[in-house]
């Protein structure tokens, strides 16, 4: 079998997409006779001016005829993320199935999860994922709650889904104790210090306001007034730092800023807790991240985070912060269950499942007249 996985446009700079297109023809190898990553090629957008303006056109423009020939002598043609449902057409005859990651992108723009106003051409563009998502004849999604939401939003449609979970993108184990103290120092935390952790980024969803809420009303528990909490990934924005000094936060909560592998699996590991309370996710990495380093999880229960996280995991209510923090000060005691528990759960993300999941669909789709495009 040969298969052609249409990954991503490079300077977008999505690591995740591109890293799942890694992963696929990774563990792949060796399991069919050819595995191509194709990337969208990068032509206009290389000169030093409007590159987000000329990306559209090598997108939108160029791609399709490129990647048109670049699925000739395919078996199947996969592509790996849902944003890029508009290439399903560049299969032609060939089998071909998407995977699609959430979809939150037009669900936002529908105003389903706030946020807002949008502009116009972000609205337009998500239909338009959502249309041509719709017309795809076999879809992957990663989590139930995603399969969820591809049915209801695509109604009616002539097509055949299928819940894959993904393995972990890269190793991750309990770092060494001199990592741990290495980074403990580059934050300033004492060696000793407990501290709660949280990585994501400003959107609405990873909802980091509730971070700090959350912490604030940990912090009226005694077993917590000496906790600290490192909140990584993108620089604040003004509201959660506002928030923070409102709350009077400013010598509790701690900017980590962007980190290295090695880094984000030493903050893993010396935490006393992954403090994960997203809105919504189609999959949410950090829950599995953080079991594989022993780290105790609490998450939302929102979305793909309970499904994903198991019975490894405190579960919470995201937009109730002193419930929240009355939910994770009783089931405190319960942590180094939680942390064993969260090894087990890794046992449902393993590469070789993965891989032998995905090559039954990869033949279940040549098979199948009805996954061709129409």
């Amino acid at each position: 079998m040969r298969l052609v996985l249409i990954s991503n446009y490079i300077p977008d700079g999505q690591e995740s997409m591109l890293r799942y297109a890694q992963m696929l023809s990774r563990v792949l190898a060796g399991r069919v006779d050819e595995v191509r990553v194709v990337h969208i090629p990068v032509v206009l957008g290389r000169l030093p001016f409007l590159r987000k303006q000329f990306g559209y056109v090598d997108k939108y423009v160029l791609a399709p005829w490129w990647l048109r020939l670049q699925c000739r002598g395919a078996d199947v043609v996969h592509v790996c993320d849902h944003t890029n449902a508009m290439y399903l057409p560049c299969a032609g005859t060939k089998p071909s199935l998407i995977t699609c990651h959430d979809l939150i992108g037009p669900r936002s723009a529908r105003g389903e999860l706030g946020g807002g106003p949008w502009k116009r051409t972000f609205i337009a563009l998500q239909e338009w994922i959502a249309r041509s998502l719709g017309r795809a004849r076999y879809v992957v999604c990663v989590s139930a709650a995603t399969e969820r939401d591809v049915l209801r939003l695509t109604p009616g449609r002539d097509m055949k889904t299928r819940v894959v979970y993904l393995p972990l993108n890269r190793h991750y184990a309990p770092a060494a104790p001199d990592r741990v103290q290495a980074v403990r120092a580059k934050l300033g935390l004492g060696p000793d210090t407990p501290y709660f952790f949280h990585i994501g980024g400003n959107v609405p969803y990873k909802n980091r306001v509730g971070v700090v809420r959350i912490f604030a009303e940990l912090k009226k528990y005694p077993q917590f007034q000496a906790a600290k909490a490192v909140l990584a990934g993108k620089p604040w924005n003004e509201e959660v730092r506002a928030l923070c000094q409102s709350l009077h936060l400013e010598d509790s909560a701690i900017e980590g800023g962007f980190v290295t592998d090695e880094e984000l699996e030493a903050l893993y590991t010396g935490a006393v807790a992954l403090l994960y309370p997203s809105l919504i996710e189609g999959y949410g990495w950090p829950p599995l991240e953080a079991q594989a380093c022993g780290c105790p999880v609490i998450t939302s229960n929102r979305g793909s985070l309970p499904e994903v996280a198991g019975d490894a995991a405190i579960i919470v209510d995201p937009e109730d912060a002193a419930g929240a923090a009355g939910t994770i000060a009783e089931q405190w005691p319960d942590r180094e269950r939680l942390r064993e528990a969260g090894f087990r759960n890794l046992e449902r993300f393993q590469d070789s499942q993965f891989a032998e999941t995905m090559l039954g669909v990869y033949k279940e789709v040549a098979a199948s007249r009805a996954a061709r495009w129409r």
